[in-house]
């Protein structure tokens, strides 16, 4: 069936039925796609950002943000998960909707490069922790991680990996148990972790309190709001309440941010001279576990990089053929983002971990607002989906663009006041974030045009 879009709710209407008509067999089982998602829970970048923000913010304001940020992430992804289940919309699809086909092509690269850093750096922490058990030069164990990381993402392999994470997270939750366990066995339980205070070096007093602080510093990893869509479009719409309460909701983020967290603490402020960084962390398990430690820290940057390496790929995959008209098969795209993590091993990159988070906050976080306000705004009307090509969408979207721009050099330049006056450090540390989703939402709502849902549709006559 053929459709012509004159822009009559007829039209519409039946664009609409035509496209909720699609086979839902098609896509993941509730279970299957689930144990894919619970693999991003187990990165050890979240065991060190709740270590970090109680040294910094100190351990009852780092825990009173982390609630606060649980129930936000969970809030938010409800909203998004339900969404692209429904439409089958992925971010590379949906940032159609909301800057255009040209403008979508900028938040697919972002997108693309921001799971490739990740990649990159969660790779970084297998290899430093191979090293640190069996030594051996660092390029050497980078080239083995990313060889034996590839195809883990491939056709049969990606199925069998999405089955094999459910096994492997008890592993990866047990082992931090056991962790936490042989911690206090070996360096005694004390109250320590739980008294600890804020580092005096971090200006509380001008950015806000330090829950507030801790709040804006998981905005950094709003990038997880983009790993919802690409992953939730992969559900059934029968299975929409699901994933909302069990999948993409609080229960993952009480499990990747909470549970992690709390461990990284305690693992953090019980052993004595541990590093507080990603790699500090990793090498801390394995020095005190030996074998062990080291099994843990491989299935959980294993199972994290099953998702980095796939949406790297995918989205690298939709920009190459959307911006440079380049038809190539999966698998090159897959060995193309592969050479590019194993080059980026090779540089200092984890050395730039929160200068990092913080520049694709900034820009993710606007993202995430402007998407978040256009579903709500669209709540209960017609909307353009996955399934439509990209002839039916204008190549800007006014709207979308004016207030992602708007936000992200505002965010920018708040990140700069430290570089300006370190007395305003803390201001641009906390408020950046904050300030970033605030304005994107609040331009977006007042340029939104409200006659049509369907901004960024190229209604043909």
């Amino acid at each position: 069936m053929n459709l012509n879009l004159t822009g009559s709710n007829d039209t519409v209407e039946a664009t609409d039925a035509l496209y909720r008509e699609g086979n839902d067999e098609d896509q993941m089982t509730r279970g299957s796609l689930s144990m894919a998602w619970y693999g991003v829970a187990s990165a050890m970048f979240f065991v060190y950002i709740g270590a970090a923000m109680a040294m910094a913010y100190g351990t009852l304001n780092a825990v009173i943000g982390l609630v606060l940020t649980i129930f936000v992430y969970g809030l938010i992804n409800r909203v998004l998960a339900k969404y692209a289940i429904n439409n089958r919309t992925t971010v590379a699809l949906f940032s159609r909707t909301i800057l255009g086909t040209a403008g979508s092509s900028i938040a697919t690269i972002i997108f693309a490069l921001v799971a490739i850093y990740y990649a990159v750096f969660e790779g970084s922490i297998v290899a430093y922790a191979f090293q640190t058990a069996f030594g051996g030069p660092t390029w050497m164990w980078y080239l083995i991680v990313v060889v034996y990381s590839t195809p883990l993402i491939l056709g049969g392999a990606r199925k069998f990996i999405d089955k094999l994470n459910g096994w492997l997270l008890p592993i990866y939750l047990g082992g931090l148990i056991a962790a936490v366990i042989w911690a206090g066995v070996q360096y005694g339980f004390t109250d320590t972790w739980l008294t600890q205070q804020a580092d005096l070096a971090v200006p509380l007093a001008v950015g806000g309190p330090g829950w507030l602080a801790t709040f804006a510093g998981y905005m950094g990893v709003w990038i997880m709001m983009m790993f919802t869509m690409d992953y939730a479009a992969l559900g059934k719409r029968k299975d929409i309440k699901f994933h909302q309460r069990w999948s993409f909701g609080w229960l993952f983020y009480i499990v990747a941010y909470g549970f992690s967290a709390i461990v990284g603490i305690f693992l953090t402020f019980t052993i004595p001279g541990m590093e507080v960084s990603e790699t500090g962390v990793a090498g801390g398990l394995v020095s005190m576990m030996g074998i062990l430690g080291l099994i843990v820290v491989f299935v959980s940057q294993t199972r994290i990089n099953t998702a980095n390496y796939y949406l790297g790929a995918a989205n690298l995959k939709s920009f190459g053929e959307r911006v440079f008209r380049v038809k190539l098969p999966n698998l090159v795209w897959v060995l193309i983002s592969s050479l590019i993590i194993f080059l980026l091993m090779l540089l200092p990159i984890v050395q730039y971990i929160l200068l990092a988070l913080a520049w694709q906050g900034v820009l993710v976080t606007a993202w995430v607002a402007i998407a978040l306000t256009h579903i709500l705004l669209n709540r209960g009307k017609n909307e353009e989906h996955g399934m439509l090509g990209d002839a039916h969408y204008r190549s800007f979207n006014n709207s979308g663009l004016i207030a992602w721009i708007a936000a992200t050099a505002i965010g920018i330049l708040m990140l700069q006041l430290g570089a300006i006056n370190p007395d305003l450090a803390g201001v641009g540390a906390t408020w950046g974030p904050i300030t970033t989703a605030v304005v994107a939402a609040v331009v977006y709502a007042l340029l939104w045009n409200g006659t049509s849902s369907r901004t960024a549709l190229r209604v043909k006559r």
